[in-house]
């Protein structure tokens, strides 16, 4: 799942090549630190947070898991 995640923030942000993503447990949740260049936050969270809540659906629907929590860091 993290090489999806990986692959669909990098087609939509302008630095692909600063894209990283940690994957890590917290308090029985998989969590996913996305950190991206600070350009490209605007881009990742999207209006309203609606392209980060897109994201996580696709994954959710794709992965039947929905025990994830997505982070983004600058």
């Amino acid at each position: 799942m993290k090489e999806l995640l990986e692959y669909m923030l990098k087609g939509i942000v302008k630095n692909p090549d600063e894209v990283v993503v940690l994957e890590f447990e917290e308090s029985g949740k998989k969590v996913f630190e996305i950190s991206v260049n600070p350009e490209d936050v605007g881009q990742v969270i999207g209006k309203d947070g609606r392209t980060i809540k897109s994201i996580k659906i696709l994954l959710s629907s794709i992965t039947d898991e929905n025990n994830f929590i997505l982070k983004v860091v600058r």
